[in-house]
């Protein structure tokens, strides 16, 4: 009877095996999956800060030089006034006379709308997962063999659900940037008639550089958020397997 009595109290107080084993899953496959998300983000930050800075070099420039007519008779030849000194070398962002919108340009605005499109898919989707996970975790309660790491796994949640809500933003400044720059008209004659008035160009790059800037630091925000779960999950699965052993 004393027995029997201990199993049925050793059962009250840890989760049953199937909940352990899923606990398990949950906690490796998880972890793998953040530390992906912990790493990639940063690259993709940079990438965000790069293209902010091809805008803003070419604000600064606009800002500032004097324009004309054609500089050169030749088709391709590069368009002096409109160049900002070294971001040819350093993005491949070349105006050229005779041509329309620089296709390095193009990709740049390509590139994030592509960004745009995919965190804000990828924050959808944590967001629900967090809807689901935090049901789970607030049935793990009725276990006091998991009553001390309840915080962490909470802690673990919270970062996902605060991560998927920036990326949720990130996506709209990122759109927001791409309103701003579908502003501007790219081509060179549009440009010098701009550049020769108002250079309503160089404040729509700056307001929209610094959009990107701002999805940048978020972006790295998401990372870190994603990084802070890491010693969690490792400490959660750690007691797991001591109750699978015991």
């Amino acid at each position: 009877m004393q027995t029997v009595g201990m199993a049925e109290n050793e059962a009250q107080v840890s989760p049953p095996e199937s909940l352990l084993q899923l606990i398990d899953n949950l906690a490796r496959f998880h972890r793998e999956h953040e530390e992906y998300y912990s790493q990639a983000p940063l690259r993709q930050a940079g990438e965000l800060q790069a293209g902010s800075r091809v805008l803003k070099a070419l604000a600064d420039r606009w800002g500032e030089v004097s324009v004309g007519e054609q500089t050169a008779s030749v088709g391709f030849a590069g368009a002096q006034d409109l160049n900002a000194p070294g971001l040819v070398a350093e993005s491949g962002v070349l105006f050229m006379e005779g041509e329309g919108e620089p296709t390095e340009l193009q990709r740049l605005k390509r590139e994030v709308r592509q960004v745009a499109d995919d965190v804000e898919q990828t924050g959808a989707w944590l967001t629900q997962a967090m809807e689901q996970a935090w049901e789970i975790a607030g049935s793990l309660a009725a276990y006091p063999a998991l009553a001390d790491l309840l915080g962490e796994r909470h802690r673990i949640i919270s970062n996902d659900w605060q991560s998927a809500a920036l990326q949720c933003l990130i996506a709209r400044l990122l759109r927001r940037s791409l309103d701003l720059l579908a502003k501007v008209d790219f081509t060179p004659a549009a440009l010098r008639a701009d550049l020769a008035g108002e250079r309503h160009a160089p404040a729509y790059l700056y307001s929209a550089s610094e959009l990107l800037d701002r999805a940048a630091d978020l972006t790295a925000e998401s990372a870190m958020l994603v990084h802070d779960n890491e010693r969690r999950w490792r400490v959660f699965r750690a007691r797991v397997r001591e109750l699978q052993s015991a």
